[in-house]
């Protein structure tokens, strides 16, 4: 037994310390973190438990017979984070490049599969050349069960995937079934074809980085969710990220003591948004000023920069936050916007996360390629999104809110279960310039002075239909609020609404428009 134990000592050994030196200064060189590295830093001290460590590859052909190191290129098993298990797997990119292969991408569907039967979050470090060559179709076969366990797992388990070094062709797919993509800037890169193909095909000349670089998918394609400029923050804001999310469908996301008051008076707030409709304002100030210790995570922040989805907590329960953004593009709703808000609604509704929106949205982007890129369509994820969700959900029309934005951002008509205002809303089909000049056109027309005819259409129009209290006597908002008093009723409301149960209609699925 002793010498049996000695020689199961030698050979973990070899697999922890990889296969040579070399291999690992040539990763760090690279500015890249090893697997192991990254899983400490990303799991709590010592609570690692690898699952195969020892295996190897049976495949034949192409020199392979006689190369077969341990772990066969990836890493994984379980830990925790601030003492909640997660699952992980890391490819390993000293060996075969983090390639996979059969028995690689047998230990990654192996521990997927133990994530979602412990009902845990799964974590994957990517840092691989996508499928092994050598083994042909059993690669990508590999590549399917992954893809299939992803969708499997949608919805029911926190999935992240952290890019730590290339991903390309179909390996790229993974990290788009998942719940959120992290990318580390100059060492990741996310494409379905290289600057070689690119070239080869369409002529343009293009690098790596400026083809699926970190910043590219963070501000153009919207593929990464957040960019970092190193891997040790970016893992540690994967493990703030988890702080923020359940294990699991099934439960309710982790709260934290608050110290910062629930009744905390937001005077500043009556400073933050001008009363008047026209002139911007940083949104993400007044977000500040509503949560808990003005801390939140910011989803997406680069890209459709037109609206805000970010997770925080209220009196330290955790919401998702979608808020119009006045400082970009006036706040409107386009496709980009559209698109982002709709899988962020999707995201807190499938991990019992209530949804706080907040309303300051002049309409939809109107023009040519707005239209024919889909605004219908793209707009009506945003609406089916809401429409779907049976978390809790309140909406704050701060300002403005008109035509078909006011209804697509959880107006009370599509189901929000509580709607408040401040006593600077403006609530409408459009705003009262355009509506006059469509209601009273004639009358304008016909006018000695047209323009004095048009201020007195507009300031009538305004007085009828545009009060802050024309929704409330109607029903159609539940209250109006001091905006210093906007903490204290937001935690009250959503107090009042943890035990909320709603059921959908018995289906297989919907079908949500694409």
């Amino acid at each position: 037994m002793t010498e049996r134990l000695a020689e199961l000592s030698a050979l973990r050994e070899q697999a922890v310390r990889g296969p040579s030196e070399r291999a690992t200064e040539a990763q760090h060189a690279k500015g890249k973190l090893t697997a192991r590295e990254r899983i400490e830093l990303l799991l709590d001290p010592g609570s690692f438990t690898e699952v195969e460590q020892l295996r190897r590859h049976r495949a034949n052909g192409f020199g392979l017979e006689a190369n077969r190191p341990y772990t066969d290129g990836v890493v994984t098993g379980w830990g925790t984070v601030d003492g909640r298990t997660v699952f992980v797997y890391a490819h390993d990119f000293r060996i075969f490049g983090g390639a996979l292969g059969e028995a690689h991408a047998t230990k990654i569907h192996k521990i997927m599969d133990l994530a979602l039967a412990a009902g845990a979050p799964l974590v994957s470090l990517n840092d691989g050349a996508g499928a092994r060559i050598q083994e042909g179709v059993s690669a990508l076969a590999g590549y399917g069960g992954i893809f299939q366990r992803n969708t499997k797992a949608s919805g029911v388990i926190p999935q992240i995937s952290v890019m730590l070094g290339p991903c390309a062709g179909g390996a790229a797919y993974s990290p788009a079934l998942t719940d959120f993509v992290f990318m580390v800037r100059e060492t990741s890169q996310m494409f379905i074809t290289g600057p070689d193909v690119v070239r080869a095909v369409t002529g343009e000349e293009i690098t790596q980085n400026g083809l699926g670089g970190a910043d590219v998918h963070a501000t153009t394609s919207g593929v990464a969710h957040f960019a970092y400029d190193n891997e040790e923050t970016c893992l540690s804001e994967v493990r703030y990220l988890l702080s923020m999310l359940p294990s699991n469908n099934r439960e309710n996301p982790p709260s934290v003591p608050c110290e910062d008051p629930a009744d905390r008076s937001g005077d500043a707030l009556l400073d933050l948004v001008p009363a008047d409709g026209n002139r911007p304002y940083d949104m993400r100030k007044v977000i500040e000023e509503l949560v808990d210790d003005g801390d939140h995570m910011e989803v997406h922040e680069r890209w459709a920069r037109n609206i805000i989805c970010t997770l925080a907590r209220l009196d330290g329960q955790v919401v998702g936050i979608v808020a119009n953004q006045p400082q970009f593009l006036a706040g409107v709703l386009d496709i980009e916007a559209s698109e982002k808000a709709a899988r962020f609604v999707q995201l807190c509704d499938a991990f019992n996360i209530p949804i706080v929106t907040l309303l300051d949205v002049p309409g939809f982007l109107p023009g040519v390629g707005q239209e024919h890129g889909g605004i219908i369509r793209h707009g009506a994820k945003l609406l089916y999104a809401y429409c779907n969700a049976t978390v809790p959900r309140i909406s704050l029309i701060l300002r403005k809110a008109y035509g078909g934005a006011y209804i697509v951002m959880d107006s009370q008509s599509i189901g929000a279960d509580l709607t408040y205002a401040w006593p600077t809303n403006e609530i409408a089909v459009m705003g009262a310039e355009g509506a006059a000049n469509v209601i009273f056109r004639k009358q304008i027309a016909g006018a000695d002075d047209p323009e004095a005819m048009r201020a007195r259409m507009v300031k009538e129009y305004k007085s009828e239909l545009m009060h802050p209290y024309y929704a409330a006597e109607r029903g159609l908002i539940d209250d109006v609020i001091d905006p210093a008093g906007t903490r204290e009723v937001l935690i009250s409301s959503l107090a009042m609404l943890r035990t909320k149960h709603a059921d959908l209609p018995s289906r297989k699925h919907g079908n949500p428009p694409q």
